[in-house]
C-alpha cells in the first residue's frame, strides 16, 4: 500500500511516499513544494496544485496528514489550517482516504517520544527507511507522518486479527 503524508505549510509543504506491505516498509520519495509569493490565495492554490500534482505522480492508496495544532501565533495557525485545508482536499478530489494525526501522536509512533524534536525525527525516519542521509526537516515529518500511518494501520489489522481469531474459538 503506498501511502502519501504531507506536513502542511504556507511557504513549505513537505511530502513523503512509503510503500507498506505487512510489516516491511520501503522509501518510495520525499521532497518539498516550496511556495512563493505574499498573497495567501496564490499560495494556496501553489499548495494545492503541489499536492495534486505529487498525488498523480505516485498515485498513492491512502494519504495521511499533520493535524493543526494550536501555536502562540493565531495568524500562522490560520494560514497553516488553511493550507492544511487545501491539501486535504487535493487528496479528497483524487479520490484518497485521508487520515489525520496530531504532532505528538507522529512523533511518539517514529521516536518513541512524542516530545522529540526535528533531528531526532530526521535521524529515526532515516534510519528506519534505510536512507543514504538525512532528508530535509519538512520532507522527514511527511515521511514521519506516512510511517506512523503505516504503523497504526498495521496496528488495526492486527486488533482486527485477533478479535476474529478469537470469535473462532468458542
Amino acid at each position: 500500500m503506498l501511502i502519501l503524508g504531507i506536513d502542511p505549510g504556507s511557504r513549505i509543504t513537505g511530502y513523503g511516499v512509503i510503500n507498506a506491505v505487512g510489516a516491511r516498509i520501503e522509501y518510495v520519495a520525499s521532497g518539498c513544494i516550496r511556495i512563493s509569493g505574499d498573497i495567501l490565495a496564490e499560495r494556496l492554490q501553489q499548495v494545492y496544485a503541489g499536492v495534486t500534482e505529487v498525488i498523480e505522480r505516485y498515485q498513492p492508496h491512502e494519504m495521511a496528514i499533520e493535524q493543526v495544532f494550536m501555536s502562540r501565533n493565531a495568524d500562522s495557525a490560520l494560514k497553516l489550517g488553511q493550507a492544511r485545508g487545501v491539501a486535504i482536499v487535493a487528496g479528497a478530489n483524487q479520490a484518497l482516504p485521508v487520515a489525520e494525526y496530531a504532532a505528538r501522536r507522529v512523533k511518539q509512533s517514529v521516536v518513541g517520544n512524542g516530545g522529540a524534536d526535528k533531528v531526532q525525527v530526521q535521524h529515526m525516519v532515516a534510519h528506519l527507511l534505510k536512507l543514504p542521509g538525512l532528508p530535509q526537516a519538512d520532507a522527514a515529518d511527511a515521511l514521519a507522518i506516512a510511517l506512523c500511518h503505516a504503523h497504526t494501520t498495521a496496528g488495526q489489522v492486527q486488533q482486527a486479527r485477533s478479535r476474529a481469531a478469537r470469535r473462532w474459538r468458542y
